[in-house]
């Protein structure tokens, strides 16, 4: 190990797969990385780590499991000393790892002095990963149901590429299919303007305009065929029809916008369904071509092994319809052939919600079967429950209606502004214009408190929608790790005579050596110290509420750190100045856990 904080987990596993490689040639190339089984320790008693490498390795050894664990221990020593306390073999011959305290304290006093990376160095193995998120339909408001695809794609893709890794950010969005039929052919009646290529045309309300054109399919025979005709002119290429098309697209995409602005989502390439369209008849031969896709009641579907209905009839993953349209599955390994093959994506994430697990699990199935893969790419569903309201049930308005993504922010930012209204302004009354400085920090506290909820969750996990939970100022929440982190920033303004610095550019002291002898102190440092451990862990397991756990714990050990020793009165300068850069690596930790969560932080809440 060293005293950057790429996470000891993955240096301790390098350490014990380079011993166990020099142990014995009987692996005959079955050994794999994880065979190090490193992990946390389940609790402090045993230490920071456990390594139950031994107990695996023994048979393939023909050794008993305490002989391996005593030749893992001998050479952990000689390449990790002075990281490590004596290491101690328990049981049958699990091996219990404790970080020393000099370890710890120049740990910490690295993190201190690198603002940006707090010394975690970039991944050894970059890649090229595609994540793909959000994807709204067009000519549809966003609803909350894209809050959950949006912002936990969003995080991932921070992190992943806080990791050193090329990310390509895709927002997979719905903007091809029949019912842009439908569509195009009301825009003709109603707004031919459309017609002319001029992309900024008004169109109004998108929702109602989609259920107006809605409503004349359903109930307007004449409308109906016209509509589907429309279908085949826009696939065609039909000019009047793409013109059409184009219009709806640029106004929708000016509505995300909005909330991509307020989510401060950056960086998001749309790549739509239509980007895909040229290649759908290719991937189709293809699968022809390899016996894959069968006809099946007029129509060619892809049969695997395992799949079935309840009837126990096979399952078919549907590739073209029986009036030769395509289907979802088609627009999908399409994406496949085009991010492996041309993009080069060693690791494909599919962030949508848990409904579609099958789905994927079948296109991924049929990539590899039809060769689409190169070696040793990944392509993952990262899946997500959902947002139900306080009642357990669907998340909707009075009126039964999906709850749009924008009301939502918007009343948070409104409860939020009522709130840093009610305790900062004196006489401020509901309704009132606050101050600049407080509008900014109520719309950075209303935002934060949405994403923080969502993301503190177990993603695959449904959670209740409740305002009041996640913009309370206790548990864990986004108003409490915003005020934990503002309150370092007035702690470290005081102890550096920094009191009169403006919002927003917090200077932090220069960092000195780090003295650990209190508890509190210790568990601060050790907490600040796996940092490197977390961030890793999401980046190879993909959940986000993993980091929020990390930063709200870390906020509990400053505060009892805090209660118990203090900072400005200690005894002595060199300890001053040891427990201020425990707090400066406390706020720098939370900022930039905030920020991969994609949370702007505020100098004072």
């Amino acid at each position: 190990m060293s005293t950057a904080q790429d996470g000891g987990l993955v240096l301790i596993t390098d350490v014990v797969n380079q011993v166990v490689d020099t142990l014995n040639d009987s692996f005959d190339g079955h050994y794999t990385h994880s065979d190090a089984m490193v992990t946390p320790a389940s609790n402090l008693k045993f230490g920071d780590y456990q390594c139950n490498a031994a107990m695996k390795l023994a048979k393939p050894l023909k050794m008993k499991p305490r002989d391996v664990a005593s030749i893992l221990v001998t050479e952990l020593n000689a390449k990790m000393a002075g990281e490590f306390e004596e290491l101690e073999i328990a049981g049958p011959g699990f091996i219990n790892m404790k970080l020393q305290r000099s370890y710890l304290e120049r740990a910490v006093q690295t993190m201190a002095a690198d603002s940006e990376r707090l010394g975690i160095p970039k991944s050894p193995n970059p890649k090229k990963i595609v994540v793909d998120f959000s994807s709204p339909n067009i000519a549809k408001e966003m609803h909350v149901g894209h809050l959950r695809s949006t912002i936990i794609g969003d995080t991932l893709a921070n992190l992943l590429t806080f990791k050193g890794h090329s990310v390509l950010r895709l927002n997979h969005v719905g903007d091809w299919g029949t019912q842009f039929g439908m569509l195009v052919e009301h825009l003709k009646d109603e707004f031919p303007a459309a017609l002319t290529g001029d992309e900024n045309v008004d169109l109004g309300n998108l929702v109602i305009l989609y259920k107006a054109a809605k409503k004349r399919f359903d109930d307007d025979d004449d409308f109906k065929v016209r509509a589907r005709e429309g279908v085949v002119r826009l696939q065609s290429g039909d000019e009047e029809s793409l013109a059409a098309w184009r219009c709806l697209c640029a106004t929708s995409r000016k509505e995300y916008a909005k909330i991509y602005d307020l989510l401060s989502i950056e960086n998001l390439e749309e790549r739509g369904e239509s980007f895909y369209n040229d290649m759908l008849k290719g991937v189709v031969e293809d699968l022809e071509e390899q016996g894959l896709a069968k006809k099946s009641e007029g129509a060619m579907a892809v049969f695997l092994d395992g799949y079935a209905n309840k009837d126990g009839t096979p399952l078919p993953l549907l590739v073209k319809k029986s009036d030769g349209g395509f289907n979802y599955a088609t627009t999908d390994l399409a994406a496949i052939t085009q991010r492996t093959q041309q993009e080069k994506a060693d690791r494909v994430l599919y962030v949508t919600d848990s409904g579609q697990a099958q789905h994927f699990k079948m296109v991924f199935e049929a990539a590899k079967l039809a060769g689409m893969l190169n070696d040793g790419v990944s392509l993952e569903h990262v899946p997500f429950g959902l947002v139900q309201g306080e009642d357990g049930k669907k998340f909707a308005t009075r009126s039964g209606d999906t709850v749009k993504l924008m009301d939502l922010l918007q009343e948070s930012i409104r409860i939020a502004t009522n709130d840093v209204g009610g305790r900062e302004v004196e006489g401020w009354q509901d309704g009132q214009e606050l101050p600049e400085e407080f509008k900014r920090t109520a719309k950075i506290v209303g935002i934060s408190a949405v994403k923080y909820a969502d993301l503190s969750m177990n993603r695959e996990s449904n959670y209740k929608f409740s305002y009041g939970r996640m913009l309370s100022l206790q548990g864990n929440t986004a108003p409490y790790m915003l005020y934990a982190r503002a309150r370092i920033c007035s702690i470290v303004k005081k102890a550096s005579g920094l009191e009169g610095v403006a919002e927003g550019s917090m200077i932090w002291p220069e960092p000195a050596p780090v003295l650990l002898g209190e508890e509190t102190e210790i568990e601060l440092a050790r907490q600040l110290a796996k940092f490197g451990d977390v961030l890793y862990d999401v980046e190879e397991e993909l959940y986000p509420n993993r980091l929020c756990d990390y930063l709200f714990e870390t906020s509990q050990k400053f505060s009892a750190f805090y209660e118990s020793c203090s900072v400005i009165k200690a005894e002595t300068e060199e300890l001053k100045a040891s427990r201020l850069t425990l707090a400066v690596t406390t706020a720098k930790v939370l900022t930039k856990g905030l920020g991969l969560l994609g949370i702007e932080v505020v100098d004072r809440l």
